[in-house]
């Protein structure tokens, strides 16, 4: 009979399986996380790219932003528009948790406003303005083409040595 390969299982997959068990989680369940868990190990990551993708992928898995909120209004929905409310309200469509009054320009988090027990004492956030990144990115563009006009063809760059 011909020798047969078997496939060698991660250190992280053998751990999620371990404490699966040990937490008693149903068959189903573990069958997909345990795949979600070897596709993560397949990635092949050192320790820090590890858990700087964990990180990333914690969020998307719970719905969360990864950069701030923006006043674009493509990233707010008018609920109060669909008719869902009888005052001016707008949902992120980035963080579900996010309503602002003011179209995007600042808003508060549900979860904050329970912590805080009512609306007066919730803290109201400020979203990043589109306007500003676009200045900046304006402004940056001007300044590479100013040192094209200074420089010419020949820009500056650092050396190796940093001299």
């Amino acid at each position: 009979m011909a020798p047969t390969s078997r496939t060698v299982e991660s250190n992280l997959v053998a751990h999620a399986r371990r404490e699966l068990r040990i937490f008693g989680e149903d068959p189903d369940t573990t069958r997909g996380l345990i795949r979600v868990v070897r596709a993560f190990a397949d990635m092949g990551h050192s320790g820090t790219s590890a858990h700087h993708c964990a990180s990333l992928l914690d969020k998307l898995l719970r719905y969360q932003p990864l950069t701030d909120l923006t006043d674009d209004p493509d990233e707010w929905i008018d609920r109060h528009a669909e008719g869902m409310t009888p005052t001016p309200l707008w949902q992120s469509r980035r963080n579900s948790e996010a309503f602002s009054t003011d179209g995007g320009k600042t808003y508060t988090l549900l979860s904050e406003q329970e912590a805080a027990g009512d609306i007066a004492t919730t803290p109201l956030h400020r979203s990043k303005s589109v306007a500003q990144d676009a200045a900046a990115e304006e402004f940056e563009e001007r300044l590479e083409h100013l040192a094209g006009d200074l420089f010419g063809a020949q820009r500056p760059t650092a050396s190796k040595d940093g001299a």
